[in-house]
């Protein structure tokens, strides 16, 4: 449940940057690039911030 959600998340803050990069300003991208940093960090080291936070949000033990 944890990672689709992740996903659903890293999905949609892509999705909604790149509307803002297009419709108001394209520094908007950075935001863009920083989802992409951070899912390439969780894949490589096997810690995700979101994870931390979406399993104290629904008290998921580990």
């Amino acid at each position: 449940m944890i990672n689709r959600l992740i996903r659903i998340i890293a999905g949609t803050f892509v999705l909604i940057s790149v509307i803002l990069a297009v419709k108001v300003n394209i520094n908007w991208l950075w935001f863009t690039a920083f989802v992409g940093v951070n899912l390439l960090q969780s894949g490589i080291t096997k810690w995700c911030l979101m994870e931390t936070i979406l399993k104290k949000v629904f008290k998921v033990k580990d």
